[in-house]
């Protein structure tokens, strides 16, 4: 249909009969508007989990105690379960933690859509719509 659409004015641009009975008014390139992504890698660290030091040894606290309450035939072992696991998950959770994610710059372009020509023949205006 595209090569059909381009061979109409073209015939009639060669052809001796439309020299005189038509005319070719213009032509005219299109163009739009396309937003392009292009991705880009960042490495993103975080001290932790993003908790405080306390926050993050009353919840290993809570933990150790819980543990150290069952163990069978141990005395306060929830006291010092508490004491290692609130010591533990501070620790654990002071070096950071790193990860990778893509990221995207945009940038708007120009781009050619279409082009269309104008022109009329024996009394009427016609107009095409073609890709180069």
């Amino acid at each position: 249909m595209k090569k059909l659409g381009l061979a109409i004015p073209l015939f009639l641009l060669s052809s001796s009969v439309y020299a005189e009975t038509g005319m070719i008014m213009g032509s005219q390139d299109h163009y739009k508007t396309v937003v392009v992504q292009n991705p880009y890698t960042v490495e993103v660290c975080t001290n932790g989990n993003g908790q405080s030091d306390l926050s993050n040894f009353l919840t290993g606290a809570l933990i150790g105690g819980a543990i150290g309450n069952n163990i069978p035939g141990e005395k306060n072992g929830g006291a010092a379960g508490a004491v290692i696991g609130g010591i533990l998950n501070t620790e654990r959770n002071k070096n950071p933690q790193c990860r990778t994610e893509t990221r995207y710059t945009e940038e708007t372009k120009e781009v050619y859509s279409h082009s269309t020509v104008t022109f009329t023949h024996q009394g009427r205006t016609y107009s095409l719509r073609f890709q180069k």
